[in-house]
């Protein structure tokens, strides 16, 4: 049967480069893989026959000696088919198809380039929500906090067995932390079940914790809450997680801070918002004003002729920036109270005054219209 050329069986021009050629090559294998197509001898044959063409192709010698003397010149160089596979081939057959499907492989001729994993876990993180007050968030704090956590075992620090016991070999992987089985043609080898790939078995677990290495235990902590903190802060608390398991480092605890709302103040960011009642006169005339701030108390000057909803801001007063030492700023919205029940002589001052002002209290305002008009014309 005549061989087809390495090119075509690849689809891709002689002039190809070799990561291009590995694409190809990568491409054809997930196609016609046998897990993807069990039971499939067509796609089998298509699989062996790409593999063989990248094993040339890959290689700088044999791909020069299949340029210049095609299928004849490799067999003068000793490679047929598969037999020409070496432990370097096999290694880039490894890199590109054994992350795709997970597992470990032989080649048909038994040359493994065996895979190298820590069975160490880390700790699981845990997640705390956190209340915290407007003044607490502002200027930092410490706060203690209480956690159900994995912790390692004080009986057997983790390793799961009875003190002076030792472990096994494992009987069902015989040590090997993997079982393998034929399949199409690849051996290939899959995690042992009853060792989880330790490749070791624990004769006598300990009573303590069941042979987990690890008891849930409750934890108090301190933790330091910096100046700044806002809604959905995150803090990272390393180490301070589940323990791990096979010596694994532990997990991290991340504490989310939610800041209560405050009766005076809102905040946006790092400014603060809140609002005064003044008497009309007042804001007509100024004043100055005490008012409530964070850090105390402040006076603020209130401008004579100061419209209701006018905003004043007080620089700095606000809430210092987590990642810096910049403070924000402090915003007071002015509303303006109208008097109710006045008395006679009261409203005959105030109709003198809109007098002395040329209003026109009898007859009908028409000035909202007429601005209205203007803005519209």
């Amino acid at each position: 049967m005549t061989k087809r050329d390495y090119y075509e069986i690849l689809g891709i021009p002689r002039n190809t480069s070799s990561e291009e050629i590995k694409k190809a090559y990568r491409r054809l294998a997930l196609q016609f893989h046998p897990d993807r197509n069990p039971g499939d001898k067509e796609a089998e044959e298509k699989f062996k026959e790409a593999a063989e063409a990248y094993s040339v192709l890959i290689d700088p010698e044999k791909r020069s000696v299949y340029d210049r003397f095609g299928h004849d010149g490799l067999r003068g160089e000793g490679f047929s088919g598969f037999s020409g596979f070496n432990s370097s081939i096999f290694s880039d057959f490894e890199d590109i198809l054994g992350s795709f499907f997970n597992f470990g492989f032989e080649n048909f001729f038994g040359v493994r380039q065996p895979r190298r994993s820590s069975h160490s876990r880390k700790g699981r993180d845990l997640v705390l929500e956190l209340d915290v007050t407007l003044e607490e968030a502002a200027f930092g704090t410490k706060k203690e906090i209480k956690i159900n956590r994995a912790e390692l075992c004080p009986v057997c620090h983790g390793s799961k067995m009875q003190p002076g016991t030792h472990q096994e070999t494992c009987h069902q992987c015989q040590g090997r932390g993997h079982i393998r089985y034929q399949q199409g043609f690849f051996t290939i080898s899959r995690t042992c079940s009853q060792c989880e790939g330790t490749g070791q078995r624990i004769p006598f677990p300990c009573k303590d914790c069941r042979g987990t290495g690890r008891i849930r235990k409750k934890k108090t902590l301190t933790i330091k809450i910096p100046p700044g903190v806002d809604e959905g802060t995150k803090l990272r608390l390393e180490g301070e997680g589940e323990a791990g398991d096979q010596r694994g480092a532990s997990g991290d605890l991340y504490v989310l801070t939610r800041v209560k709302k405050h009766k005076f103040f809102a905040r946006e960011g790092n400014s603060l918002y809140c609002e005064i009642s003044l008497p009309f006169t007042k804001a007509a005339l100024g004043t100055t004003v005490e008012i409530p701030t964070l850090e105390g108390t402040e006076l603020l000057k209130i401008p004579e002729g100061t419209q209701p909803g006018e905003i004043i801001r007080l620089k700095g007063k606000g809430i210092k920036d987590l990642y810096s030492h910049h403070k924000g700023d402090m915003f007071i919205k002015v509303r303006v109270n109208t008097p109710k029940n006045l008395s006679r002589e009261q409203k005959k001052n105030l109709r003198q005054f809109a007098e002395s002002l040329g209003e026109n209290l009898e007859g009908v305002d028409r000035s909202i219209i007429d601005k209205v008009k203007n803005i519209i014309h």
